[in-house]
Order: C-alpha cells, then structure tokens, then sequence
C-alpha cells in the first residue's frame, strides 16, 4: 500500500442493530450446546491427515526405490496436502482459532513455514489488511495486481488484460514462490506503514525469515540430492512441481470467495473516505460462500468456502462453520441484507471467469 493512500473509516451504527444481534444468537448456538469456539477432535484429526499427507510421500521418495511416475503421483499428494495445511491448520491457527491456548495456536501457525512463508508477516497481510477492508484496492494486497493479472475495476487497465480470463489460471500457481521472496521485503514495508501492526523486531524477525527459508529449502532441495540418483534439475522440477499444485489450489479458493460478480469492489483514495456501511456489513457484501453442502471441499478447505461466516467470525474454528452458517444467513436476510453465496464449486467458478472477463475490459476511476 502506497503511503499517498489513506485506510476508510467504517461507519460504527450498525443497520438496525444486525451485527450485535448476529453475534449474540452465535454466542447463544456455542452456550446453548455446550461447545468450545476453537478446534476439537476433529480438527486435531484433520491436522495428523494433513501433515501425514505431507510428510509420508517425501520420506518415500527419499527411499529411492519408486519409478518416475510413482515419484510425481507422490509429489502431487505433497502438492496437495500443503494446501490444505495452509487451508485447513495454518490458516486457523494464524487467526488464534485453532485452540484456546496461545502456544499450540503459534505451534501450527508455524506450519506456513513447511509451506515457505512467514507467519508474522501473513498475520499482518490477512488477518489485518485483507480482514478489515476486503476488496478494497491500495489496502487489501490479495486483489493488487499480480503481474499481469488485475484483480480490481479500479486498477490500471491494459490491453493484455482482456486475456486475462485464461492466461491468469497459468499463473495462480506461481503464487506460493512469492512467499520466498516478498516476506524478505515486507518485514521492511509493514514496520514502515503499518505502524502498531507491526508489533514485531525488524532484526529478529528478518533473521527468523532468513533462517525458515534456509532450513525449507535445506529439506526440499538439499536433502533430495544427497539421497536421490537424480540430477538437481529433475528436484528442482519437482520441487516447482509441488509448488505450482499449492499455490494453484490456494489461488483458485480464494478467487472464488472474493473475486465473483456477487461481490462488491472498492478503492482507498488520497483523502480520507467515511463509509456508511459497517465493517461487518462490508464483509457481507464483500465475501461469498460456495458449494456449502458439500462434504469433501467443507472438510479439505478449512472452511474457507464459508468465507462469509470466516470474515465475521475468524475467531471461531472452522469445524463449526456449517453449523453456524444458517444462523448467519437467516439473520442476515432478517435485516434484508444480501448473503452471497454459490450453491457449487463450478457455479462459482464459472462466475470467477466472467469477473477475470468483466476486469479485462471494465475500468472505473471513482469508489
């Protein structure tokens, strides 16, 4: 975010009282049944899954004894379950919902380093600047312009951008390598503009990236060439390989969650902006759910198909999301406001495409 730009000022009176009410019928669905807003069993469960997964297909390939073919149907399941350590652990555990104990929510927070990122640094990008003004260009850097791919009606607009709605699924894969360069320039930028948000030592948390990144790349690279008969070139294909498969997934789920033609965009501009809407609200009209009744993408994703009641509630687990999203529908249409949502994965999907279209020809200059 550039220093010219200045963060909107949500209105603080709520519409007709929506959110104080919301969040008291949440607060009664958790007493009534007697159950704890952070991780239970079944989390504890989905985190030993996730990190097998992980873990087993690179002790195997390590052995040496799979043919080339049984190595990438491997590196794949590491793709994939990286994924959803970062959807389903990381994610949770970065927002202080993973448990009520400060040490085991920082104990898988650190989980994003197996992934090659920096948890300082993700806190203050998601749970700060995306969590509060969602869609909101100049602020919230998930919908900056990624290269060549435009994310926001208000961005710049170029001619190559009316290809975008084809070319950008190439490059939604990259997305996982940034982490092992852009949190080296955060860890600057974020003390700089930030301010009380970035409640971190610049030296020690520089030295904390740097050594991550090393013992990462250490066991991805490193340790495959000590072992393998193979040449660096191949694990380092290998290593893109898995790479390409995790970013592509987290890409792809967060497009569908914020970047639909129900969702509303916004701008920061050089002056400061008093919105009329609360920052619930905003949330609302910002987020859109998909594919709510189905099982696999509820257990995999982390909840983050339930990104309307994730954006109101980040506090609360995700194994609780399917049973608090009606809540949160009915009282949202209650107050007649618009609940966004996709019944399925391939109806928001196809609604992502047309926004990708939609931006490769449409500029608007005014929040």
């Amino acid at each position: 975010m550039a220093n010219t730009y200045q963060k909107p000022k949500f209105a603080k009176l709520d519409r007709a009282n929506f959110f104080p009410t919301l969040k008291k019928r949440i607060d009664g669905y958790f007493k009534d049944n007697n159950i704890a807003k952070q991780g239970n069993f079944e989390m504890f469960l989905k985190t030993i899954i996730l990190l097998t997964l992980y873990s087993v297909p690179y002790v195997l390939i390590l052995t040496n004894l799979f043919s080339t073919w049984a190595v990438i149907g491997l590196l794949s399941i590491i793709g994939f379950a990286k994924a959803g350590i970062g959807m389903a652990i990381m994610h949770d555990a970065n927002h202080g919902a993973y448990s009520n104990k400060s040490w085991v929510n920082n104990l898988f927070g650190g989980t994003l380093y197996l992934i090659g990122g920096s948890p300082t640094m993700w806190k203050i990008q998601h749970n700060v600047l995306h969590h509060t003004y969602t869609n909101v260009l100049h602020v919230d850097e998930d919908i900056e312009t990624k290269f060549i791919v435009r994310l926001s009606p208000y961005a710049p607009l170029k001619p190559i951008h009316k290809h975008q709605y084809w070319y950008a699924f190439l490059l939604y894969g990259l997305m996982t390598f940034s982490f092992l360069i852009k949190d080296f320039i955060k860890v600057f930028r974020y003390k700089r503009e930030q301010g009380g948000s970035a409640k971190y030592n610049t030296r020690k948390e520089l030295f904390t990236i740097l050594g991550s990144k090393v013992v990462y790349l250490f066991l991805a690279l490193v340790v495959p060439f000590l072992m393998l008969d193979v040449s660096f070139g191949w694990i380092f294909l290998g290593f893109l390989f898995v790479h390409y498969i995790t970013g592509m997934i987290l890409s792809i789920v967060f497009q569908l969650a914020h970047l639909v033609e129900i969702t509303n965009h916004h701008t920061a501009t050089e002056e400061s902006q008093d919105w009329e809407n609360t920052w619930a609200i905003h949330q609302l009209e910002t987020t859109a759910d998909f594919a709510r009744k189905n099982c696999f993408l509820n257990w995999y994703l982390g909840g983050l198909n339930y990104q309307v009641e994730h954006h109101l509630f980040p506090n609360i687990c995700h194994v609780h999301y399917s049973k608090i999203s009606d809540i949160v529908k009915e009282t949202a249409n209650e107050y007649g406001i618009t609940y966004n949502e996709y019944p399925t994965f391939m109806g928001a999907f196809a609604s992502h495409v047309r926004v990708l279209k939609w931006l490769g020809k449409t500029e608007m200059v005014n929040a």
